[in-house]
């Protein structure tokens, strides 16, 4: 909410700057910040969704709404970096006169309240796929300001007309980079892809040296919402074996040596005449086969 409070005062001064000085670097910077408030509106209504508890129809709770919330900003900063661009490009064609100094002198008040957002966020970046959204949105804008004041100076003091256009481009392209990275992490875990940390092969050696664990599989690994990791999966077990013993051996180990500590774990006995195998397994090969 501070960070929203920031950027949307600011957004305003930008704007009004960027029609006054003529530079469409600074009304990039001023159409960036206000994607910027969008997101983290966006992502205070996220947050407040996801700390809603779970319901019998949702039973896994509201933790998805960061994640669209985070989809939603990579998008959003993609479309900004494309409109920038398109501009950028009519500017290279068509120079105007830039006031320089003045951009200079609204772009580093911008600079400053971006740093200030920064700061504010960096402690939740880390753990909540949304609150990155917003940190890549002020972090992209921090770089926005720092190439428009390079901008006004170079106009100011050489009268590089140029520049205006072509920091506009440069920063264009920080942004959709940012984008696009941000875009990817959140259909990874709308697609229940396995977080990109972790290593299948490793926790499929993990679960079959547990003791008295002879095969597995069914094995899914997924995120539910930003740091969430789920896992499954059926153990084929030997005979004899105390199954209560090798669950908490299992699951002792998923969350001490991975940090997975959300698990499901299905136990099957060895078929007498197909070691290390189970009914179970055929079926689950077969659900398994693409298409």
């Amino acid at each position: 909410m501070i960070v929203l409070g920031l950027a949307l005062g600011y957004a305003v001064v930008e704007l009004v700057g960027g029609f006054l000085t003529g530079s469409l670097a600074l009304l990039a910077d001023s159409l960036h910040m206000v994607s910027d408030v969008a997101a983290l509106g966006l992502s205070v209504v996220a947050v407040r969704m996801a700390s809603r508890p779970a319901t019998q129809r949702r039973t896994f709770g509201y933790s998805r709404a960061e994640i669209l919330a985070a989809l939603a900003n990579g998008v959003a900063l993609a479309v900004v970096a494309i409109f920038i661009s398109v501009h950028a490009i009519e500017r290279f064609l068509s120079p105007r006169e830039v006031a320089g100094l003045g951009v200079i002198g609204v772009a580093a008040g911008g600079l400053v309240v971006n740093l200030i957002g920064l700061w504010v966020l960096e402690g939740g970046r880390d753990e909540s796929l949304n609150v990155r959204g917003a940190w890549l949105h002020v972090a992209s804008d921090t770089l926005a300001s720092v190439g428009v004041i390079l901008a006004g100076a170079g106009i100011w003091l050489l009268g590089w007309v140029w520049l205006d256009p072509g920091v506009s481009l440069v920063v264009s392209g920080l942004v959709l980079a940012s984008a696009w990275n941000l875009i990817r992490e959140a259909l990874d875990v709308l697609m229940e892809a396995m977080p990109g940390h972790l290593d299948p092969e490793e926790i499929r050696g993990l679960l079959l040296e547990t003791p008295g664990v002879s095969d597995l599989h069914c094995l899914h690994v997924w995120t539910i919402g930003s740091g969430e990791v789920s896992l499954s999966s059926h153990l084929v077990i030997e005979p004899e074996r105390d199954p209560e013993a090798i669950l908490e051996n299992v699951r002792d180990a998923l969350e001490e040596r991975l940090g997975i500590e959300h698990t499901t774990i299905q136990l099957e006995p060895e078929e007498p005449t197909l070691p290390g195998r189970s009914a179970c397994r055929e079926s689950c090969e077969v659900l398994s086969v693409p298409g």
